[in-house]
């Protein structure tokens, strides 16, 4: 049976990390912790689960994650943040993959996100498929900060694992409202950065269309109040970050 090693990156996550590590600990042959300095209890309770605990100055989330992925000691990796956790199925499905020494190369799974205490199974947050296992020669953490994504090299074969990577997003709709500033900030430096440009056409249209897609498209409003929300905040997402960049290029 092929070992397999779980690492998480974490700042002040004592809230969050023993749901993770809990999670994990019949999968993992090792559980690495990546730490940006948490002044918190997350390194008392990350120990307790006998995990490395190495603490590394924050670069960005795809520099750390690729941090990470090179501190760990086996073949095999899975990924995760420290907000996320397996559903049971999950674990089984990885355990039979460990069985089998891995017949894939990755492994993708579905992401289901807990928002104020309910489960969300519609709109744009589901299915939100995520390549988080996979051997660490072929894959490393890409895209754009602060969404990374596991970049693969051409050819991989992916298999895709039943079961849920079960995501404790946020706690309050205040929550929410705050990191859309923040998380759109950082968007919109991160195109900046890549030469993309918006325009005033984007910033009226985009927008809607992330609530009409997310809400009735893709079904979000089967998911009630908090569907809405969740759409409209998406949609409010998308606006800031448009607004911000635009503001951004006049500037430069």
């Amino acid at each position: 049976m092929k070992s397999l090693s779980v690492a998480i990156i974490t700042l002040n996550e004592e809230k969050n990390i023993s749901r993770c590590l809990d999670s994990v600990k019949n999968v993992a042959d090792e559980i690495l912790i990546v730490d940006s300095f948490s002044t918190d209890r997350t390194k008392e309770l990350a120990l307790q689960y006998g995990a490395t605990f190495i603490e590394h100055e924050f670069e960005g989330f795809i520099e750390q994650k690729n941090w990470a992925l090179q501190q760990t000691a086996h073949e095999y990796v899975l990924l995760l943040d420290a907000d996320e956790a397996l559903s049971p199925e999950l674990i089984r499905s990885i355990l039979k993959e460990k069985e089998n020494n891995f017949s894939s190369d990755a492994y993708r799974m579905n992401r289901c996100t807990n928002y104020c205490g309910k489960f969300i199974r519609h709109g744009l947050w589901y299915p939100d498929k995520k390549t988080h296992l996979f051997k660490k020669q072929i894959g490393k953490w890409g895209s754009m900060n602060p969404h990374a994504k596991v970049i693969l090299q051409r050819g991989t074969k992916v298999t895709y694992l039943p079961g849920d990577i079960l995501h404790y997003s946020y706690n309050s709709i205040d929550e929410h409202v705050l990191l859309n500033n923040k998380y759109s900030l950082t968007s919109a430096a991160a195109l900046l950065q890549r030469g993309k440009k918006t325009n005033w056409f984007k910033i009226l249209v985009n927008p809607a269309w992330a609530f009409v897609n997310g809400y009735f498209f893709r079904l979000g409003f089967l998911d009630g109040f908090f569907g809405y929300v969740i759409a409209k905040n998406i949609s409010h997402l998308t606006f800031l970050k448009h607004c911000k960049l635009y503001q951004m290029q006049k500037k430069k």
